[in-house]
């Protein structure tokens, strides 16, 4: 594939299609089938489409590093797919909430770079976070502030899991580029969420997914989209994405943050979700707190060429 501006936009705009769109899939097969079984079954499905290239590329991985391979495909893939099915059954959180809240995926992994990496620290990147820190406290108050719901725990635990499962990403992201990094990226993607498949057969028996009711129209669809949840949203776009960050480098693959949560709220007003103007107020200071820290980054890279 040639590296024209041609490619490189249709692959971003595939990625923020397919993640941007996958909020409504999860929110609407949540509804039907439990959301531990859909989030086995998503996995499982990923894990399922990638064993044949993760039996050919295993010996690529070494032996001592295997561990943090499936560490990987834990916290960035199996983790996060149980939190975000949590959050998106509950009706407080739509496909459009769920894509702004990931949007905070970046500045989670600024912050634990800072914090666990000893990444150097810079002022505009602590701006950027605090930004987008305010972004999120907003957002989970705007029930609040419209007197339309009371602050209680209850409320609180949806938007608590999809942030724990971007933190979650954000120790991964900083897991692939501390510890990971001689690994090519489709061995790593390939094998990590391969190596899923035990976990989640045996979550999907435990979760007793054999007794749901398969003659059933609407459990055949749910069960439809969360396969291609993991076939097509976690499996192929972690190709796609690769694709993207060899072709057109790590600066521009990050800008698909900013596409996802565009797409996902663009998707609710199609279907006829009410999208509250805070809560797009709340994504732009959210978004504006990400371009800030990604700012910051890119000058980082820059003098890094330049010094080499």
């Amino acid at each position: 594939m040639k590296s024209t501006p041609f490619w490189k936009w249709m692959l971003f705009g595939a990625l923020c299609l397919i993640w941007g769109s996958s909020f409504k899939l999860m929110e609407e097969s949540a509804s039907v089938i439990d959301p531990k079984r859909l989030a086995a079954l998503r996995i499982f499905s990923a894990a399922v489409f990638f064993l044949p290239l993760a039996l050919f590329h295993f010996r690529a991985i070494p032996r001592k590093q295997l561990g943090l391979v499936a560490l990987n495909g834990t916290i960035g893939n199996l983790l996060p797919a149980f939190l975000f099915a949590y959050a998106l059954n509950d009706p407080a959180i739509t496909g459009p909430l769920g894509g702004i809240l990931n949007a905070l995926t970046p500045l989670c992994v600024a912050t634990i770079a800072i914090l666990f990496f000893r990444d150097r620290v810079a002022l505009h990147k602590l701006i950027g976070i605090g930004i987008g820190l305010v972004g999120l406290i907003l957002l989970t108050l705007v029930p609040v502030i419209r007197q339309e719901a009371e602050l209680t725990l209850a409320r609180l635990l949806p938007t608590l899991a999809i942030l724990t499962g971007t933190i979650l990403y954000g120790f991964n992201v900083n897991l692939v580029g501390h510890r990971l990094q001689g690994i090519k990226p489709l061995h790593l993607a390939s094998v990590s969420i391969a190596l899923m498949i035990v976990p989640t057969t045996l979550l999907l028996w435990y979760f007793d997914f054999l007794s749901l009711s398969f003659t059933d129209p609407a459990t055949q669809t749910a069960i439809w989209k969360g396969a291609a949840l993991g076939i097509i949203g976690s499996a192929l776009a972690t190709i796609l994405f690769y694709m993207l960050l060899q072709l057109a480098g790590g600066l521009f693959a990050s800008l698909v943050t900013y596409g996802i949560p565009v797409v996902a709220v663009i998707v609710g007003w199609i279907d006829n979700i009410d999208i509250d103007p805070l809560q797009i107020l709340c994504l732009a200071i959210i978004l504006s707190g990400v371009y800030l820290a990604n700012k910051v980054e890119k000058k980082q890279h820059e003098t890094a060429a330049k010094s080499d």
